[in-house]
């Protein structure tokens, strides 16, 4: 190796390369932030839809087995099972309906934020 200087100093950055390197950077975050999956109302369906199956499975199978239950206590043989069934089923669908008919919770906080007048 020699001690001689090299012809050229090396160059430094320019203010406007840290400028464009800065865009740049803002650019990716924005465009990764614009392009990240929103599941906000995939979760709020799946629960929805998870909720109601769990109730009408919950209705028919309580009902079943406190049908079942009464059959073996007043040996009324099929009739407290299919009671049991019916007002088990009817019970589930009523929680369905019931369910149905109210707004998620997010929706209604989405909605009053957006109603909201900046005084």
């Amino acid at each position: 190796m020699s001690d001689e200087k090299p012809a050229r100093e090396p160059i430094h950055e320019d203010a406007r390369i840290d400028a464009l390197e800065a865009r740049l950077r803002a650019a990716r975050e924005r465009e990764e932030q614009r392009n990240r999956p929103q599941v906000k109302g995939v979760d709020a369906n799946y629960r929805s839809g998870n909720r109601a199956l769990a109730s009408l499975l919950g209705g028919i199978i309580g009902g079943l087995v406190i049908g079942f239950a009464v059959d073996a206590l007043l040996d009324i043989a099929p009739w407290g099972l299919l009671a049991g069934l019916f007002l088990g089923t009817a019970s589930a669908f009523r929680s369905i309906i019931l369910s149905a008919n109210t707004r998620p919770a997010d929706a209604v906080q989405s909605d009053d934020s957006e109603g909201q007048t900046p005084a």
